[in-house]
């Protein structure tokens, strides 16, 4: 994979569900007040960015944090990390097939959600079952194409604010008056959409392990994705918070609704097509990296050995096979139970976000010191340390605090840590039955 690629990689993966759906459920939850939510889990992403690449760079393993944890707080602990961020893209994936067919259904009525689904997941199956040098190609014209539209949706939305479209009233700043019309429970409840927003980022320290020069790629990728990210989210945000009240029923499909209130109804459909073609960039991105995951797992005996195998192109074949297989049920129980599953999907991954990025930070902290103490050149070097990534771990625990005062968010933080507690019990026994069997 080259540099151009693996950049391109770390916006496909992260621009996905996330913006183009999850940003109307953050307003609405928060009013403007999203904007704060925003600002802080970005800060948070940027530093938990650094480190990664720091590690990246040093050590390029397609395990990537699962293995510096491993490293840093031992293998029980990297085995866990490992299995819960797969869990959490398996479900991700998921999300965005049926996510992307429901925008699609939008424009097409009678196509149904479940089998464009269907589709979806079989064909980008099929692509990351070739060889990652046409996978990377494929993602880089996909994040090119949405990166493209969300700048001239924040165009649009900059001439509507300032009043600038012929025809058209501008709407000021007025929703900014109810700047947070549900307090600090809607802020801790949003904050949990937009940390589910920015997941994903982490994928290029996994895709390190297949780029040409991982240390200088490493470090051109995270200084470009952090701060594109940032200008994404947060203009488009502001934009949609900007024209579309908290209780506006265009907050469904945001992006469209702010196009047509600036006179452009046709502009609606359009974007709304680049919202699907966003979403199976990332579904597209976010498959790569859950199955070289769960392939380092089965490398380092975490999995079962079969994981393991690759095809004569180098694709761990039945690692990809495994991290669909949840996506192609989603779409079973979507015909089942139409417009439910997405929500439950959407409202499991929040909080597994802030457990992989928090072992981020630790084993940085951590491996760092240690190569400090050894003499040990790194490639990189995050700056700041340890008081950047301390301030991260400080960061990352307020915002736990925070998400604990909030009902909503309080059951799914610890719904996250019996999960967490239950893989770690698991990946302590499978340790000790391949103990014993040795």
């Amino acid at each position: 994979m080259s540099p151009r690629q693996l950049t391109m990689m770390g916006l496909g993966s992260a621009i996905g569900a996330g913006l183009f759906l999850g940003s109307g459920a953050g307003i609405q939850a928060a009013g403007p007040a999203i904007l704060a939510s925003y600002l802080v889990a970005g800060t948070l992403i940027i530093i938990v960015m650094w480190a990664l690449g720091e590690m990246a760079a040093a050590n390029p393993n397609s395990g990537a944090f699962s293995v510096y944890t491993g490293k840093a707080l031992g293998g029980v602990a990297g085995a866990t990390v490992g299995w819960l961020w797969w869990l959490q893209l398996v479900v991700v994936i998921a999300a965005e097939a049926l996510g992307a067919a429901g925008l699609l259904a939008t424009l097409v009525p009678d196509l149904p959600v479940w089998l464009a689904a269907l589709v979806f997941m079989g064909v980008f199956t099929a692509i990351n079952l070739t060889g990652v040098k046409n996978f990377g190609e494929f993602e880089f014209w996909f994040a090119l194409l949405k990166v493209a539209a969300i700048i001239a949706f924040l165009i649009i939305g900059a001439a509507l604010l300032f009043g600038w479209l012929p025809g058209v009233a501008s709407p000021g700043l007025a929703t900014f008056g109810d700047f947070a019309p549900q307090g600090m429970a809607g802020v801790a409840t949003g904050l949990f959409v937009v940390v589910f927003a920015f997941g994903g980022t982490e994928i290029v320290s996994v895709a390190a392990a297949e780029t040409r020069d991982p240390e200088r790629s490493v470090a051109r990728a995270v200084r470009t994705v952090v701060w594109r990210i940032l200008v994404f989210y947060i203009g488009s945000i502001f934009v949609i918070a900007a024209v579309l009240p908290h209780t506006s029923e265009g907050l469904k499909s945001p992006f469209a609704a702010v196009l047509e209130a600036a006179g452009m109804p046709g502009a609606g459909a359009a974007i709304t097509l680049v919202a699907v073609i966003a979403l199976l960039s990332a579904l597209n991105a976010n498959l790569y990296g859950a199955s070289r995951m769960i392939f380092s797992l089965a490398e380092r005996n975490e999995a079962p050995r079969a994981l393991k195998t690759l095809t004569g192109s180098k694709v761990p074949s039945i690692a990809v096979i495994a991290s669909v297989a949840f996506g192609f049920a989603a779409t079973v129980l979507e015909l089942l139970f139409p417009e439910k599953i997405l929500p439950m999907l959407l409202n499991f991954v929040g909080s597994t976000c802030l457990v992989v990025w928090g072992s981020a930070l630790v084993s940085q902290l951590v491996l760092r010191r240690r190569a400090d103490a050894e003499g040990t050149e790194l490639p990189l070097r995050m700056a700041g340390f340890p008081w950047i990534t301390s301030f991260g771990i400080v960061l990352l625990g307020a915002i736990f605090a925070v998400g604990l005062s909030g009902a909503e968010s309080r059951a799914q933080i610890l719904s996250t840590f019996g999960l967490v507690a239950a893989i770690a019990a698991g990946a302590w026994m499978r340790r000790r039955a391949v103990a014993a069997k040795a």
